[in-house]
């Protein structure tokens, strides 16, 4: 009766899960999603915590005291500028997660605890749950590792390019598939577990490090698929049906978002899994740009955009360190109430962090309506008066459609430069994450307005 009742509270916790990804789709439902995981999320838990013996019971309420205390100082703390950097962690722990619990399965197994040792088919299914789970958060252990220290600036953004390093990563696959056919044969072995792990740890080092900045975003949105594959596989060794269904829905939902940023950035997604696959062609090169740029003041600026009776903002992450979002919503406001059209332009992967501009800008109170993708609004650059670009640069540099040569070819990117008027506010006149030079800042349409994004926009403002 009672593990009746613990399946059903599962079922439900699974719904709301299901709830929470449907509601997070749109802006305009994403706080209810939320609510609906809290709400699951928080049932799972009690479920979990009653279905355990009291001597277990200890040892999860202390954990849970241990985390959530953790937990809490790290929501309290983190900006939504060092976001990208916290999911990236979090990945980590849900692969060391399943490794951990791969190896306690297999000792379990090995030591014949918790039941009659299973035989034939059985084992074989057990066995090869646990090869996988512990590859799969290997993998996605180190992978998020190596990706926490790029988003954090430890390591260079720039891709490591190993000679031969799709070999390598195929020997590695290879190695690992006979490993675990020998694993099986033998009724599970820990020396071919533990040398597994080690290559799945280097693995998923090499993958991520051969991934440039530019594809970060990507990269990210692959670890959650990862991390959710390996919660799945976590749940098949645990044998909790609700950790399968809610790994598939995490795994499932994170592969499908990365390929639409592949799209969005007209990458290869085999390419990006990979390790940089097939990106030879995009040759880093170090790009002497010719011409003069031209600056422009606060001040100035407040007399162009009250001339103008159209203005586009495209945000990037630089928008997001400055925490320009709020003076941003306030020029906004004002252009509005003056009578000119103002939008503002997000491509996919502005930020370091799926949907990060979107946050930012609903956290401002900018209204969604005006808040328009890339596909949306790239077409009405023609006809736009004034462009404002806060703290973008990848995303709006000409090189990705005017040279093959470069790192970001074939990106699609927002096409600012064909506005009437280009204001660019940057703190210098250095290159994008990607490392790419940005051919926008020596137009004859573009202006540079230097300075910290917040303090120079809330001049623009008193100007106007």
């Amino acid at each position: 009766m009672f593990q009746g009742l613990v399946t059903v509270a599962y079922i439900i916790a699974a719904i709301l899960f299901i709830l929470s990804l449907a509601g997070l789709s749109k802006q305009e439902t994403a706080k209810r999603g939320n609510i609906f995981g809290i709400t699951g999320m928080a049932i799972a838990l009690l479920a979990t915590i009653a279905n355990a013996n009291f001597q277990a019971l200890v040892y999860i309420l202390v954990a849970m005291l241990i985390g959530s205390l953790i937990g809490a100082r790290l929501a309290l703390k983190v900006e939504m500028t060092g976001m990208p950097e916290l999911v990236a962690c979090l990945h980590s722990f849900v692969g060391l997660a399943a490794v951990l619990v791969g190896y306690n399965s297999f000792l379990k197994l090995a030591a014949n605890k918790g039941g009659e040792l299973a035989t034939g088919a059985l084992l074989t299914i057990e066995l090869t749950e646990i090869f996988l789970g512990v590859f799969i958060g290997a993998v996605t252990f180190t992978g998020s590792i190596v990706a926490f220290g790029k988003l954090r600036g430890i390591i260079k953004s720039k891709a490591l390019s190993l000679p031969g390093k799709h070999w390598m990563n195929l020997a590695a696959i290879v190695v690992s598939i006979v490993l675990m056919v020998t694993f099986i044969n033998a009724g599970g072995s820990m020396v071919y577990l533990a040398i597994m792990t080690a290559i799945a740890l280097l693995l998923g080092l090499h993958l991520v490090a051969s991934i440039g900045g530019a594809d970060m975003p990507v990269v990210i949105s692959m670890l959650n698929s990862y991390s959710g594959w390996a919660t799945a596989a976590a749940g098949f060794m645990l044998s909790n049906d609700l950790l399968i269904v809610t790994g598939a829905l995490v795994g499932s939902s994170g592969a499908i978002l990365s390929y639409i940023m592949c799209k969005a950035m007209n990458r290869s997604f085999i390419s990006v899994i990979a390790g940089g696959f097939g990106n030879e062609g995009a040759s880093v090169r170090k790009v002497e740009e010719t011409g003069e740029y031209r600056e422009m003041s606060p001040e100035e600026v407040a007399e162009i955009l009250k001339q103008s009776n159209s203005v586009i903002i495209t945000p990037g992450y630089g928008m997001a360190v400055a925490q320009a979002q709020y003076p941003v919503a306030d020029i906004t406001r004002k252009l509005r109430d003056m009578g000119i059209n103002v939008r503002f332009g997000i491509h996919p992967v502005a930020g370091r962090l799926p949907g990060h501009m979107n946050v930012l800008l609903a956290e401002a109170k900018v209204p969604y309506d005006i808040v328009l993708e890339m596909d949306e609004i790239n077409e009405d650059f023609p006809e736009t008066d004034t462009v404002l670009v806060i703290g973008a640069n990848d995303t709006v540099n000409p090189s990705a459609k005017d040279d093959p040569t470069s790192p970001i070819a074939g990106m699609p990117v927002l096409e600012v430069w064909k506005a009437q008027t280009v204001i660019v506010f940057k703190r210098s006149m250095s290159a994008g994450y990607a490392g790419v030079p940005n051919p926008l800042f020596y137009k004859e349409n573009s202006y540079m307005c230097f300075g910290d994004a917040k303090g120079t926009i809330e001049k623009i403002l008193k100007a106007m």
